[in-house]
């Protein structure tokens, strides 16, 4: 069951005090509906009653998909106590083979979502970000390569053009944000690279999987 409370937040335009519904856990068998707004984002955006401004409410909560056995856990302070993580993590494997990842920010919740519905891991896609960011650097020459190698990339969607998969990914470039299409044989490449490398892999329990988490362990 999803569970639900009331907090009191002032809107970043006009200050105005409003009362904003926050979702302290979401289970999407009870609240099919929920699923699309957190992957839209709009679950997390409320208005100023005041002067109509759209405002984002960052607060934690626990993401739960039991038909996908998939947990996420949104932090944006970062602090998860031990205790209340390893409780929700036993009772997780208590129901199954359950993926539990740990995220700091909306807009990775809502990748993760998209990453997982397409049929993808997300570890794969990690890879996938880093080796195209490598190969843009090459391309883009020694003076913007470090600039690149830190470039911020978002899984965007699996797509298919004629008979040929391909994975879109988003990035800042210029103030907008732009995609870039990789082949799905990127993807097929990565997975590879990491069953040769099993030093690579996820710790037990809501693990942060990001470009991050990857690169500490590629060294």
């Amino acid at each position: 069951m999803s569970l639900i409370s009331h907090t009191s937040a002032g809107c970043c335009k006009c200050g105005s005090k409003a009362d904003v519904t926050v979702y302290r856990s979401i289970n999407t068998a009870d609240d099919p509906q929920l699923k699309e707004k957190v992957k839209d984002g709009s679950l997390f955006v409320w208005q100023c009653p005041e002067c109509g401004q759209a405002n984002l409410a960052k607060y934690e909560t626990l993401y739960h998909d039991p038909d996908a056995k998939l947990m996420i856990w949104l932090t944006p302070s970062g602090d998860l106590p031990e205790s209340e993580m390893k409780a929700v993590t036993n009772h997780a494997k208590a129901m199954g083979d359950y993926t539990l990842r740990r995220v700091g920010d909306i807009s990775s919740l809502m990748e993760k979502l998209l990453i997982f519905d397409a049929g993808l891991d997300d570890v794969v896609i990690e890879m996938c970000k880093y080796v195209t960011r490598v190969e843009m650097a090459a391309k883009a020459g020694e003076d913007k390569a470090t600039q690149i190698l830190n470039l911020p990339m978002h899984f965007f969607r699996k797509g298919t053009q004629g008979d040929t998969d391909y994975i879109t990914l988003s990035f800042p470039d210029n103030g907008k944000m732009v995609g870039c299409n990789i082949g799905f044989n990127v993807y097929e490449d990565c997975l590879g690279i990491l069953q040769r490398n099993p030093s690579i892999k996820v710790e037990e329990g809501f693990a942060k999987v990001d470009g991050a988490w990857l690169t500490s362990l590629l060294g």
